[in-house]
């Protein structure tokens, strides 16, 4: 029976294609992983440290490159993790299960060439953020927002490519992503939202 592989991805931030790797638990278990874009201009790092991964990502979003801890839990198991870029809050890199990040890094690259084409615009796709918000105002009109704190009051920050929405009771925070068609065809199936805050 083949080992179970998990996947790596991120934009490059020199060439703009996207730069997709899969590993093995033994590999990821054994040795820090490299996955350098075909350019040679980049590369993610993700080096193991007891419980936790440290991770180097080039960020195709600013240009920059940020650094992050993530638990080898979400690393080796589950359905992965996404980091965001700090400046802009958009997602920048995913790691975890081959499909997931696959679709992910799909739906990366369209955000990326719409911000392209919209920028001088304030969102990546004001058609999708403005369906968004529609769809948001309509959850919170029947109370279908919530906070695992027991709250029902949350506040709201747009940005370029996500709207954040903040318990007004115990600040938790639940990003809905608002620059792809498929952002909104998920947000239109959801008929609650559920903040994961403090119990």
């Amino acid at each position: 029976m083949a080992e179970e592989k998990r996947a790596f991805g991120y934009i490059c931030p020199k060439c703009g294609k996207p730069v997709y790797g899969e590993r093995t638990h033994f590999a990821l278990c054994a040795a820090a992983v490299g996955l350098v874009c075909d350019c040679g201009y980049s590369e993610l790092t993700a080096e193991p440290s007891g419980n936790t991964y440290r991770i180097t990502v080039p960020c195709g979003v600013c240009g920059g490159e940020h650094r992050a801890e993530v638990s080898a839990k979400q690393i080796l198991s589950g359905s992965g993790v996404g980091l965001a870029c700090p400046e802009s809050r958009q997602m920048c890199c995913y790691i975890g299960d081959t499909g997931q990040v696959q679709k992910a890094m799909r739906e990366l690259e369209i955000a990326l060439e719409k911000k392209k084409e919209n920028a001088d615009s304030a969102f990546i796709d004001n058609v999708i953020m403005y369906e968004v918000l529609s769809e948001l105002k309509d959850i919170a009109a029947r109370d279908g927002i919530s906070c695992t704190c027991g709250a029902k009051n949350c506040g709201m920050e747009v940005h370029g490519s996500a709207v954040d929405l903040i318990c007004r009771q115990c600040g938790a925070r639940l990003r809905v992503s608002a620059a792809t068609d498929e952002d909104l065809d998920r947000l239109c199936c959801q008929y609650t939202l559920t903040i994961r805050g403090g119990m």
